[in-house]
């Protein structure tokens, strides 16, 4: 049992889904966070304050699976951030679990 942390920009949520699904990850969780960078970045030229420094809304998906699943979300999001336009990419991070009930 592993725990999978994926991190994005929020308009990438579609296509984080289907990544999911494509690799048979069906129980995971979501919630919304504040992405930070140290350079500007386009989305945060978008606000309604262009003048007040903020976050990027991102999110944060968490599923704890088997590494056979996880071993096929890595390719198919390596795949994602190879055709990407932006300075966005999909980042994925996996943490071992010591014990768990």
């Amino acid at each position: 049992m592993k725990l999978l942390i994926v991190t994005s920009v929020a308009e990438f949520q579609k296509e984080i889904l289907s990544i999911f699904k494509k690799a048979k990850i069906e129980a995971f969780s979501r919630t919304e966070i504040d992405g930070y960078k140290n350079t500007n970045s386009v989305i945060a030229t978008r606000s309604w304050f262009p003048g007040e420094k903020g976050g990027n809304e991102s999110l944060m998906f968490f599923s704890f699976t088997e590494n056979e699943k996880i071993e096929l979300l890595f390719k198919l999001v390596s795949e994602f951030n190879e055709n990407l336009e932006t300075n966005n990419p999909i980042r994925v991070a996996v943490l071992n679990i010591e014990n768990y009930i």
